[in-house]
């Protein structure tokens, strides 16, 4: 009994605990009054967003305009994208105007902001149904989620809304396939997800022709761990490991590669455009990628990563790899000390301005965008239709979604020297947007320079 009690500690680390708990319960009290506050603004937002576009000749564009337009102004104070907000505001909408009761039971300390989004997540499928049946379910869901944790009910609560679903699960798969998309998640130490959201059926097939074609190349080596004739460049190099290393990657390792290898070098099976034993115009597309790297890094002086735009660093060699094989380049002379693009020059250059454009700005230049330059567009600040010359002190790279919000809401924007975009919001906020410097540049070796000094040669 005595070690029992000693493994429990003293009575005073009891009450001390007991007083810690007291803490964290108070404090959630108040993050959840906090976070329904917050959702209860952003679906206001939302609906005023809804008002100002009501009446007007085009809707569906005037109201996705007017949202753009309130998330920019909110994210901004928030301190994120504007696309992040907006789907924050389509959240908060869905949530304030079709599941009140939950947001009640959330409100009330009954359930947490874990078992409201099983709820809304589950209840995704009753889009079509009555309201009394949504009402239905959420209330046998919230009885649910009040006796037990979030991942312990998500299952339970997914089967509830099948049974309540008016449309069948074959017409709502076939809704759901015409949402399929490819998308990037930049990660740590230069690398990321590569996301595909696909039929089940595909992605499993995907998979599993991945697995019989890694296992292939698994089994096929030597005793030993002999090198296998496979590389991760398709070319028949054992280029993962080395001409003469053995190939010891796993099977994981495997799969990755013959994925990436089947994607950059394979022509698509289903292309409209091949004739005879050619590919086609699809086959012919290669990928294209941004990619700044500081000279000393390009001549192997050092490792430091280079940035491949929009996304996240990259490694040493795997840059002077791509420098390597590509069939031109620029050269960017940054300031030593701001690290503002000064000159740009190529060897073959048929669009000077579009170059420089995209080495100064490297992305979209709307606050907090990172969409890469070479997938924006390039807008006349003050707008061509009004007199704005195709000058470099009047062009900036917008992405399209920041280019029509532009365009089409009462955001304003100057430019002013140096490449500097002064953002005005519908409600007076200014945000400055400086020209980017490059992520990677060379560190001077001393701050102060005088007028004798040559500039660097990059």
């Amino acid at each position: 009994m005595d070690e029992y009690s000693g493994s429990m500690g003293s009575d005073a680390d009891v009450a001390a605990l007991a007083s810690i708990v007291g803490e964290v319960e108070g404090a959630v009290v108040l993050l959840t009054a906090a976070q329904v506050a917050e959702v209860r603004a952003l679906a206001r937002a939302g609906q005023l967003a809804a008002r100002q576009a009501a009446g007007s000749p085009a809707v569906v564009r005037a109201h996705d305009m007017a949202l753009r337009s309130v998330a920019a102004e909110l994210g901004g104070v928030l301190r994120v994208t504007d696309r992040t907000v907006q789907s924050r505001i389509d959240e908060a909408r869905d949530l304030v105007e079709h599941y009140a009761a939950t947001l009640a039971a959330w409100e009330s300390g009954r359930i947490t902001r874990g078992h409201v989004r099983v709820i809304t997540d589950a209840g995704s499928v009753l889009v079509d149904a009555s309201p009394e049946r949504r009402a239905e379910f959420e209330a046998v869901a919230i009885s649910r989620c009040e006796r037990d944790t979030p991942n312990r009910v998500r299952s339970e609560v997914e089967i509830l809304a099948e049974r309540f679903a008016e449309r069948s699960f074959t017409d709502r798969h076939r809704d759901a396939a015409a949402e399929r998309r490819v998308r990037v998640v930049p990660g740590s130490a230069g690398m990321s997800d590569l996301i595909a959201t696909l039929p089940t059926v595909i992605a499993d097939g995907i998979l599993d022709r991945l697995t019989q074609q890694a296992q292939i190349i698994v089994d096929a080596r030597e005793p030993g761990n002999a090198g296998s004739a496979f590389g991760a460049n398709g070319t028949g190099d054992a280029a993962s490991a080395g001409d003469s290393e053995p190939d010891r990657r796993r099977i994981d390792q495997v799969r990755a590669d013959v994925f990436s290898d089947l994607l950059l070098a394979g022509a698509p099976a289903l292309d409209p455009t091949a004739s005879g034993d050619g590919e086609g115009s699809l086959g012919a597309i290669r990928a294209q990628v941004q990619v700044i790297v500081p000279a000393l890094t390009l001549l192997g002086v050092d490792d430091g990563p280079a940035d491949l735009v929009g996304r996240s660093p990259i490694d040493a060699e795997t840059a002077r790899c791509l420098a390597g094989n590509t069939h031109s380049w620029a050269r960017v002379l940054t300031d030593p000390v701001e690290g503002t693009v000064l000159a740009v020059d190529r060897y073959r250059t048929p669009w000077p301005q579009r170059r420089f454009l995209r080495a100064r700005d490297q992305h979209c230049r709307f606050p907090g965008c990172r969409r890469a330059a070479i997938r924006c567009e390039i807008d006349h600040t003050i707008d061509a239709a009004k007199g704005g010359p195709t000058a470099l002190w009047n062009l900036a790279h917008l992405c399209q979604r920041h280019h029509s919000m532009k365009q089409f809401t009462r955001w304003k924007v100057r430019q002013l020297p140096g490449g500097v975009l002064e953002w005005t919001s519908p409600t007076g906020r200014i945000y400055r947007e400086d020209a980017p410097a490059p992520p990677v540049a060379f560190a001077p070796a001393s701050i102060g320079t005088t007028a004798t000094d040559e500039p660097p040669p990059f």
